[in-house]
């Protein structure tokens, strides 16, 4: 089958790899039939995930048909439709038995990371019964394509934010991630939700579609003082730091007014500095961490029953034969890329 290979920093190749088989009784087999290029994909080949393994195929982010089933998976079949999870958890240990599935004693992010990943023909899925989200009749796979990540962790972010109703949300970044935290955030029906990003691109398209009400370019505008001045000088209630970028940690409890909840969701590719001395008297409450599984079942309900809709956000899609194409122009931002769909490898 045909995969894609993450051979060294900076280099990853189209190769053919054997058919994934089962090696454990919770395993199963996923034809995939979705897959999207992710930016977490970007920084393991640019060697900032030290947990990544060279070798790997790559793919994180996709859903697919059930083919084969292990002997103790329970509630998948060969057919099932399923949306697959970023994070794989056993559900058995401490962590996961408590609801903190990314620390998984046996899993976390694996797919695409430390084992072979679906931006390929086949992937091989551990402990499916955890790992899979079944895809309802009527949920076309392209909608159900980020339940197991991006949108997960847009969801996770708004939810731990504890929005209220009527406060201001400030959501740094118009990427993916920001995106899908703009559209988990008007879940809780927050009276302002102010975006900012380099791209006025995509915040004219997060204005167009309703996913924020304000958007500041930092290109141009003075963002702090605009926080300030649509939030009668306080700073914003809860401010999403999805960016990653040089100075947006810093940006991020700036913009905070006293008390708020700053959540961090960002991957940043150099260390960053708190200055608790600068913060002192602001009481702010800051909470990290990426994507978290256990709430795709709900996501998956909000996709099929509208509240929730990410194809604003499928901008390019060709087939697996193309990918390297599509790492080029989803990484570097060609072309107004934001999500870059990977159909099946096509033979002639």
């Amino acid at each position: 089958m045909k995969a894609l290979v993450w051979k060294e920093k900076g280099k990853v190749e189209l190769c053919d790899r054997p058919m994934p088989k089962i090696v454990d009784s919770r395993d199963a087999i996923v034809r995939v039939t979705r897959a999207s290029i992710c930016s977490s994909d970007l920084h393991i080949i640019h060697g900032t995930v030290p947990r990544a393994k060279e070798g790997v195929v790559l793919g994180h982010e996709f859903v697919g048909e059930v083919v084969e089933a292990g002997g103790a998976v329970r509630r998948f079949r060969p057919g099932d439709r399923v949306a697959v999870n970023v994070e794989s958890f056993c559900g058995e240990c401490f962590f996961c038995k408590h609801g903190y599935v990314n620390n998984c004693v046996e899993g976390g992010w694996e797919l695409g990371c430390r084992i072979d990943g679906g931006q390929a023909e086949y992937v091989r899925v551990p402990t499916a019964d955890q790992s899979f989200t079944r895809i309802p009749e009527g949920v076309s796979d392209e909608d159900a394509l980020f339940v197991g990540d991006v949108l997960a962790t847009g969801y996770w972010a708004a939810q731990i934010g504890e929005i209220a109703p009527a406060s201001t949300a400030l959501v740094l970044g118009a990427g993916p991630t920001g995106l899908c935290t703009m559209m988990s955030a008007r879940l809780y029906s927050p009276a302002k939700i102010i975006a900012v990003d380099v791209s006025d691109e995509r915040l004219a398209l997060a204005k167009a579609k309703g996913l924020c009400d304000v958007t500041l370019n930092p290109k141009r505008d003075d963002v702090l003082c605009a926080v300030r001045a649509l939030t009668e000088g306080r700073g914003a209630d809860r401010v999403f730091e999805v960016a990653g970028a040089k100075n947006t940690f810093e940006l991020a409890w700036q913009a905070a007014r006293p008390n708020a909840v700053v959540v961090v969701v960002a991957l940043y590719a150099e260390a960053q500095s708190i200055p608790l001395q600068l913060m002192y008297g602001k009481n702010l409450t800051f909470k990290t961490g990426g994507v978290d599984a256990n709430s795709c079942g709900d996501i998956m309900k909000l996709v099929e029953t509208k509240q929730l809709d990410t194809s604003l956000m499928i901008t390019h899609r060709a087939p697996l034969n193309d990918i390297l194409t599509g790492y080029d122009i989803f990484g570097n931002q060609k072309d107004g890329c934001i999500k870059w769909v990977v159909t099946p490898y096509e033979r002639n």
